[in-house]
C-alpha cells in the first residue's frame, strides 16, 4: 500500500507544525481591556432611579402650572365672590335690624295709645337734648315740676314728643329704648341737666 501524503512529507524531513495559540482580546486605551458592562442594557440604572437614560432631568411641561399656583383670573373671581357675599350679608343684617325696629315701634305705638299727657294749653317750653340736638316740649307748671322730679318723662313717637308718666316711660324703655327722649333721675345732681331750671330756659326764637 502506498504511504499517505502525510507520511511521505515526514520522510522527506518536514516537521509537524505546532497548533496556533488562542488570540487574546485587543487591549483598550492605556493597555487595559474594557471591563464588562454591568446592569444589563445601557440606561437601565438611570431608569431604575426614576430618571430617563443619559442622566437628563425630566422636563416640565410649559403649559402646566406648578402645584399650588392659582390662576390670576380665578383669584380675582374668588375675591369678587367673597366681596359679593359680604355685601349680601351686610344687606341681610340691615334688613333684619330695620324689621326689628319697625316691630318695636309698632308695639310702642300700641303701648302708648291714650297715655299721652300733653296739654294743649301748656306754655312752658322744657328743653332737652335728644339725638345730638336740642329739642323741646311744652308743659304746664305742675308738669314741669313732675318732669324734673322724675315723675313724668318724654317719649319720641312718629316725630312727636309725648309726655307720659313714669310707669308708661318704663314700659316704653323696655319695648324700644331709643324712643326715650327724656328721663330725669331725681337723685342726679342738678348740673347734669342744665335745662331743668326754668330760669335757664332757651328762648323759643333762638336759632341752634
Amino acid at each position: 500500500m502506498t504511504d499517505s501524503l502525510r507520511d511521505q512529507l515526514l520522510n522527506l524531513g518536514f516537521k509537524k507544525s505546532a497548533p496556533e495559540p488562542a488570540r487574546k482580546p485587543a487591549a483598550g486605551k492605556g493597555g487595559q481591556g474594557r471591563p464588562p458592562q454591568r446592569g444589563g442594557r445601557p440606561g437601565a440604572q438611570d431608569a431604575a432611579k426614576g430618571r430617563p437614560a443619559g442622566g437628563n432631568a425630566p422636563r416640565r411641561d410649559p403649559g402646566r402650572k406648578p402645584a399650588g399656583e392659582m390662576d390670576l383670573g380665578k383669584a380675582w373671581a374668588l375675591r369678587a365672590n367673597q366681596e359679593k357675599q359680604q355685601r349680601i350679608d351686610a344687606e341681610r343684617v340691615k334688613q333684619e335690624e330695620a324689621r326689628v325696629r319697625r316691630e318695636a315701634k309698632a308695639r310702642l305705638e300700641l303701648l302708648l295709645k291714650d297715655k299721652a299727657l300733653n296739654d294743649p294749653a301748656a306754655d312752658i317750653a322744657r328743653h332737652f337734648e335728644y339725638g345730638g340736638k336740642i329739642k323741646r316740649i311744652y308743659v304746664t307748671g305742675p308738669q314741669l315740676k313732675a318732669l324734673n322730679g322724675g315723675e313724668l318723662g318724654v317719649v319720641q313717637l312718629n316725630g312727636r314728643y309725648l309726655l307720659v308718666d313714669a310707669a308708661a316711660l318704663a314700659e316704653a324703655e323696655a319695648a324700644f329704648a331709643p324712643a326715650v327722649a327724656l328721663k330725669v333721675d331725681p337723685a342726679a345732681p342738678a348740673g347734669e341737666d342744665p335745662y331743668a331750671d326754668p330760669r335757664y330756659q332757651v328762648p323759643d326764637d333762638l336759632v341752634w
